[in-house]
Parts: C-alpha cells; structure tokens; sequence
C-alpha cells in the first residue's frame, strides 16, 4: 500500500468531505450548502405548521361532536323506558277521560318536548320505502296493494339524534305476491 492509498483512504473515511451527487453540486461552494438547508428547514417548517394547523382544526370538530353527541349513551338507554310507556298509553287510552289518562298523556308530551330539545325525531317508516340505514326489517308480508318493499307496519319505532343513527325503526315490510302459486 502506497503513501497516496492510504490519503485516499482517508479522506474516504472523513465525514466531513462530501462524496458522491452532493459533493458535485455544490462543488465546494459554502453558499449553495447554507442555501439548500435553509430550503430543508423551511420546508419542514411549513410542512410542521400544517400538520399543526390540521391537528387544531381536527380538534376543534371532535370537542364539537363530544358535545353535540354527549348525551347519545343516556338517550340510547331511555328509549326503552318510552317504548313501555307508550305501551301503557295505549292500555290507559281506552278510558281517555280518566286521571291516569290525561296524566300520562301531560308526562308523554314532556318526554316528546324533552327529546326534541336533545335534537331526537322520530325516523319515519309506516308506508316510506324501506331503507336499511334507517330500519331494521324483522318480516316480511305479502301485501298486494303495496308496492315492494315499503314498510307496511312499525313494531319498534327508530331514533336519529341529530345526524346520526340512534336506534333503528324495527318495521315489517311488503314484499311481492308469488307468482308460482
């Protein structure tokens, strides 16, 4: 080995000498490197204040959707406790002058302005097209004066709590007669 493969050597082992495509652009010229770090960092200065622009604004939506929907676990959970009492509506309704009567229909219409003020409604079903984002089919029936696959009868009525799904309308739904028969 030579005294010039050992300088070779050498500088092939400095960390601090350029090689390969980076040292033919800037051929030794400081400027060019200064410039281009400072091309690197702002790029990830700008791509960094956009992640944390993305990141509030992807916080500000989901502080407004835990709000807006805070509620959903107690609504879901109510529901049930309505449907029995509608139940017991309709048992006290024959007799609509009695007390109980007209008590339960006053605490029905408080639960009905409860709802609405949560933003609750009520999915309509009875006679509307069957929708499978909206109604959970538990028959079907044969029914020749309805069309195919409307809703014919609601056995549980379904829940949207503003935009989203609360509980799907349990419905029976019309389907067409046999023609094998």
């Amino acid at each position: 080995m030579t005294p010039e493969d050992d300088k070779d050597f050498a500088d092939a082992a400095d960390p601090n000498t350029p090689e390969g495509p980076v040292a033919e652009a800037f051929d030794g010229d400081p400027y060019a490197e200064l410039e281009a770090d400072v091309a690197k960092w702002r790029e990830l200065a700008v791509r960094t204040a956009a992640d944390l622009d993305n990141f509030r604004k992807r916080s500000a939506r989901e502080r407004e959707d835990a709000i807006r929907y805070a509620n959903q676990g107690l609504l879901e959970d109510i529901l049930p406790v309505i449907d029995n009492f509608e139940m017991g509506m309709l048992s006290a309704a024959q007799d609509k002058s009695s007390m109980i009567y007209i008590g339960m229909d006053m605490v029905r219409r408080q639960l009905n302005d409860f709802l609405s003020g949560q933003g609750v409604t009520e999915i309509p079903a009875e006679g509307k097209p069957f929708d499978p984002n909206l109604h959970e089919a538990v028959s079907q029936e044969v029914a020749p004066d309805s069309t195919p696959d409307t809703v014919l009868r609601v056995h549980r009525r379904g829940f949207m709590l503003r935009d989203r799904l609360l509980r799907p309308a349990t419905v029976v739904v019309a389907k067409a007669p046999d023609t094998e028969a």
